[in-house]
C-alpha cells in the first residue's frame, strides 16, 4: 500500500468501525443485561399480581377454573409472552393461561429458575402461597428476550450499515483534502529548475508538514553548497593543472631548442620539478576528491602511533632527496590509537610533507609527543619560516598559498589534513615556534589513546 491517501483512508475506516462494533458489543451486552432485569422485574410482578388474585380468591379455586379474557392489542412477536400456571400443593394443575405449556412451567424451589420445555428455554419465577393452598407460576421464552436484544442490536447497526458508504466518501474526500498542502510542496518542487536551489516558502504551512519543509530547505542549502565547492574546486584545480602543464612545454622546448648543455640540463631540472608537483597536485586532487565524496569512512583500528610515523618518515625522506631528517620521539613507540590509520596516514603525510619542503637544507622536522587536558597531541615542527600569523586563519582553504609557500605547494595538504583529521575524530591545531618555524598538531581525545604494556 504506496498511497499515502489509501493508508489513511484504510486506517480511520477501521479505526471508525473497531470503534462502532466496540459500541455495539457494549450495548448489546448492556442492553442485554439492563432487559434481563426488566424483564426479570416484570415476571415477579406479573406473579405477584396473580398470587394477591388467588389470595383474594378472585379467581375460583375449583379444577379447571380460568382468567377471563381480557382484550389486547396485536403486536406480532410480542403477543403472549407471559405464560402463567396455578398448580395446587398436591401437584395438579387448577389453571393456565391461554397458550401456556401442559408441562408444569418450573419443578424448582420459588424463585426464579430456568426449565427446557419442549427444546425451549424458559425463564419462570415462582411463588408458594400456603394461605390460599397454591403455587403460582408465571414465565416467559428466552427466545422473546434474545429477539428484543436482537432488534435493538439491529436498531443500532442498519443505519451504521446504510451510513457506512456516506462515511467513507467524506473520509476520502477530507483525508484527499488535508493532503493537498503535501501536493503543493510537490508541485512547486517539479516545477522548478534544476539550478533552482532557493528555499521554500514557509507561508501558511500546515504545522505537520513544517518539519519535511524545513529537512528539504537544508537538504537544498547543503547541495548548494556542494555544488559551489565542486564549482570552485574544478576551476582551481583547473587552472593549477594549467600552469604545469604548460611549465613543463616550455622547459622541454627549450631542452630541444638548445644546444649549451647548461642551459639543457636547468630546463630538464625544471621538468623534474615540474612533475613532481603534478604528480603530488594530482595525488592530492585524488585524496580531497575521496573525502569529499561522502564515501563510508576506513573502518577504525588500533596501530601504533611511532611505528607508521616512521615509516611515513621513511618513504617522505626518499622522495625528498634527504633535504631535511626526520626524528620521531621514542614515547610516540607506545602510543596506541584507535581509529582509522587510513586516515590517520593521509593527515600525517600531508602534514610531514609540508614540514620538509620548508624546511631549509640539512633541517630537521621532530614529531613529538604532548599531554592536554582532553588527551594528547602529536606535534609535527620544522625549522621553516612558518605562516604569517595573519595567514593562520586562512591555510586550511583550499588553494590557498600564503607567502611562504614552496616551490611544489598547491594549497591542498592542509585542507586534506582538516578533513581527514575530523573524519577521522581528531583535530588540527597549528602555530608558530618561538625559535621558528610551524608546529603543526594533531590533537586526539584521551577515549582513542592507549598505552603498550611495556610502557606502563
Amino acid at each position: 500500500m504506496h498511497s499515502m491517501r489509501t493508508r489513511l483512508f484504510v486506517i480511520l475506516i477501521l479505526t471508525t468501525g473497531l470503534v462502532w462494533l466496540s459500541a455495539v458489543v457494549w450495548i448489546f451486552f448492556s442492553t442485554g443485561s439492563q432487559l434481563e432485569r426488566v424483564l426479570d422485574a416484570r415476571l415477579m410482578e406479573a406473579t405477584r399480581m396473580v398470587n394477591s388474585m388467588v389470595t383474594r380468591r378472585a379467581l375460583g379455586t375449583g379444577e379447571g377454573a380460568a382468567v377471563p379474557p381480557i382484550p389486547t392489542e396485536s403486536h406480532s412477536a410480542y403477543n403472549r409472552q407471559l405464560s402463567c400456571q396455578i398448580w395446587s400443593l398436591e401437584g395438579s394443575l387448577l389453571s393456565q393461561s391461554e397458550d401456556a405449556p401442559k408441562a408444569r412451567l418450573s419443578e424448582r424451589q420459588p424463585g426464579f429458575s430456568n426449565t427446557v420445555i419442549n427444546g425451549e428455554t424458559w425463564r419462570v419465577y415462582t411463588v408458594d402461597n400456603p394461605e390460599a393452598g397454591v403455587v403460582v407460576m408465571v414465565g416467559d421464552r428466552v427466545y422473546f428476550r434474545d429477539h428484543l436484544v436482537n432488534n435493538v442490536i439491529a436498531g443500532v447497526l442498519l443505519p451504521a450499515l446504510l451510513i457506512l458508504p456516506v462515511l467513507a466518501g467524506l473520509i476520502w474526500l477530507s483525508v484527499g483534502r488535508g493532503l493537498m498542502p503535501l501536493r503543493g510542496i510537490a508541485k512547486e518542487l517539479s516545477m522548478r529548475q534544476a539550478s533552482d536551489l532557493s528555499p521554500i516558502e514557509d507561508v501558511g504551512t500546515a504545522s505537520e508538514l513544517r518539519p519535511v519543509l524545513k529537512a528539504i530547505n537544508v537538504l537544498f542549502q547543503r547541495v548548494s553548497q556542494a555544488r559551489d565547492r565542486e564549482r570552485d574546486f574544478t576551476a582551481f584545480a583547473a587552472h593549477e593543472l594549467r600552469t604545469p602543464m604548460s611549465g613543463l612545454k616550455t622547459q622541454a622546448q627549450i631542452a630541444l631548442a638548445s644546444d649549451d648543455p647548461a642551459i639543457r640540463e636547468n630546463a630538464l631540472a625544471q621538468i623534474v620539478v615540474g612533475v613532481d608537483r603534478t604528480g603530488r597536485l594530482v595525488r592530492q586532487l585524488l585524496d580531497i576528491a575521496s573525502l569529499d565524496s561522502g564515501a563510508e569512512l576506513p573502518t577504525e583500528e588500533r596501530f601504533n602511533a611511532g611505528g607508521l610515523l616512521k615509516t611515513i618518515a621513511g618513504e617522505l625522506i626518499s622522495l625528498t632527496g634527504g633535504v631535511a631528517e626526520v626524528a620521531v620521539d621514542a614515547d610516540l613507540s607506545a602510543l596506541e590509537l584507535s581509529m582509522s590509520p587510513e586516515l590517520f596516514r593521509l593527515a600525517a603525510r600531508n602534514l610531514m610533507e609540508n614540514a620538509l619542503h620548508h624546511s631549509p637544507q640539512g633541517g630537521r622536522v621532530s614529531c613529538r609527543l604532548a599531554d592536554n587536558e582532553a588527551g594528547v597531541t602529536i606535534w609535527i615542527e620544522d625549522e621553516g619560516p612558518g605562516i604569517p600569523e595573519e595567514e593562520l586563519a586562512r591555510v586550511t582553504e583550499r588553494f590557498f598559498r600564503g607567502r611562504f609557500r614552496s616551490a611544489v605547494g598547491s594549497g591542498l595538504g592542509l585542507s586534506i589534513v582538516e578533513m581527514a583529521l575530523d573524519h577521522g575524530g581528531a583535530r588540527l591545531e597549528m602555530r608558530n615556534r618561538p625559535e621558528g618555524g610551524l608546529a603543526a598538531g594533531v590533537v586526539i581525545a584521551d577515549d582513542r589513546v592507549a598505552w603498550q604494556a611495556s610502557a606502563a
